[in-house]
């Protein structure tokens, strides 16, 4: 056992170091969600926290597509930069930028003219799709400022500097927190604007952080070797393709999953207002972990690009290995957490008995797939890093809407098991993303190790 602990010893020191900043961060997107739940289920009602969980639902497909494209930046950078290549890592953050710009642009457009099409054609509860509609627009703005924050967010990641998006991130948070209470409520002589007081308040944190992560990283000294690349002239085909390669099935492999989840959320709106404001409340809560576990798969695959750069293959399968350590023993806390305490989270969302009841009970499905969900997505960082992400995204497709959504559908609509009935076939679906993720990456691993004589 002591043999075994010295061995992943240092590569548990160093990446916790590197992953607790990146946890932090990660959960500031979700945590913008959560809060907006909270605020609203306490301050609005029951229908509003409806609206706000049919729009996540809707929302968190395009934002997720956006983020995972902006993630193709960071191996790349972890590569480039072990190989103490810095003017290569400056043309990769410009390409980067332009691709994310683009992308968000798009996205917006995407949004603010088919979405609210969408949206009333879902078969929700009239009351529920009449406030979502302002908000959803207003989240589709947020959405260009997000674009932003995360270009220069994974071009410091991927360097190593993962602290100050954190900081930035929390402290966008808390001022998240405070206009959304101030618009929601009507504080100050404000008139209470409802769900919309939110999308204001996520609007305005969105601006901010943008504008304060690109001012720190152009005005920083750490970066004025990397930045001599980062010039128009920089932007090529040929490197945004590159980012591409990545960034595109990163994306794919995020939306395949958030999809599956979204589906889940559209399954249960069929069911009912309070049945789906339950899981909102139940999805908030364990969204809260996944982030966590994404977190520590982004830690995973700036190492796993670190060493992939420069060929180490033996040290990347160990370095591999204690993240998938660090976060089965994360998942094994949160699954205790809400087991046990299943009765009395629900409370931080709402007080509606109703709401609580449902969602107590979806906490317990919670507390089972915390593993599969920490685990899979682990193995999906330490994937991205080595750059293999196009198997990947194919085996994300098959566990959620292969497997996942059809059993899911079937358990709940067809079977009459309600909400539990489609949380079971979640379940089911991480269950197989998790154990494909950790195939290929013994299969790869091996493949590498092999290739350089190591085995």
């Amino acid at each position: 056992m002591n043999k075994f602990f010295n061995k992943y010893k240092p590569h548990y020191r160093d990446n916790l170091l590197l992953a607790a900043p990146v946890v932090i961060s990660q959960l500031g997107n979700t945590f913008v969600q959560a809060s907006d739940s909270v605020i609203v289920g306490h301050f609005a009602g029951t229908v509003s926290l409806a609206a706000v969980s049919l729009v996540n639902s809707i929302f968190v497909i395009p934002m997720i597509i956006g983020l995972g494209i902006s993630y193709g930046l960071t191996p790349l950078i972890a590569q480039h930069n072990s190989r103490k290549e810095y003017a290569a890592c400056g043309r990769l953050l410009s390409n980067s930028f332009a691709i994310n710009v683009i992308t968000g642009i798009v996205l917006f457009g995407c949004l603010f003219f088919g979405a609210i099409y969408v949206l009333v054609h879902l078969h929700q509860t009239p009351a529920v799709v009449e406030q979502a509609k302002p908000f959803l627009q207003l989240m589709g703005l947020s959405i260009l400022p997000l674009m932003i924050f995360s270009t220069f967010k994974q071009f410091t990641e991927g360097l190593g500097f993962t602290r100050q998006a954190m900081v930035i991130s929390v402290t966008g948070n808390i001022v998240n927190i405070c206009l959304g209470i101030i618009f929601v409520k009507g504080m100050f002589g404000i008139t209470p604007m409802g769900v919309r007081g939110v999308g204001y308040s996520t609007l305005i944190d969105r601006c901010l952080m943008a504008i304060v992560m690109s001012f720190y990283v152009f005005r920083s000294d750490k970066f004025k070797t990397y930045l001599k690349g980062f010039t128009a002239k920089s932007v090529t085909f040929i490197k945004s393709l590159s980012i591409l390669k990545i960034g595109a099935p990163i994306a794919l492999q995020y939306s395949f999953e958030l999809t599956a989840f979204s589906g889940a959320a559209i399954i249960i709106g069929t069911i009912g207002e309070v049945p789906q404001a339950a899981h909102q409340v139940a999805i908030s809560l364990a969204s809260m972990t996944y982030m966590v576990s994404s977190g520590v798969a982004a830690a995973a695959t700036i190492r796993s690009g670190n060493y992939f750069g420069v060929n180490d293959h033996k040290t990347l399968r160990v370095s591999a290995l204690s993240h998938y350590h660090i976060v089965i023993l994360f998942m094994c806390c949160t699954a205790l957490l809400f087991g046990l305490g299943n009765h009395f989270l629900p409370y931080i969302y709402t007080t509606d008995k109703r709401v609580i009841t449902i969602a107590s009970q979806l906490l317990i499905i919670a507390a089972f797939f915390q593993l599969f969900d920490g685990t899979q997505v682990v193995g999906l960082g330490i994937l991205r890093g080595m750059g293999d992400v196009n198997i990947p995204t194919i085996a994300t497709f098959l566990a959620y809407w292969v497997v996942g959504i059809p059993v899911g559908y079937v358990l709940g609509l067809r079977m009459h098991m309600g909400v539990k009935g489609v949380w079971y076939g979640l379940v089911l679906g991480l269950m197989v993303s998790s154990a494909l993720m950790y195939l290929r990456f013994r299969y790869i691993s091996k493949k590498h190790r092999v290739k350089a004589g190591m085995v």
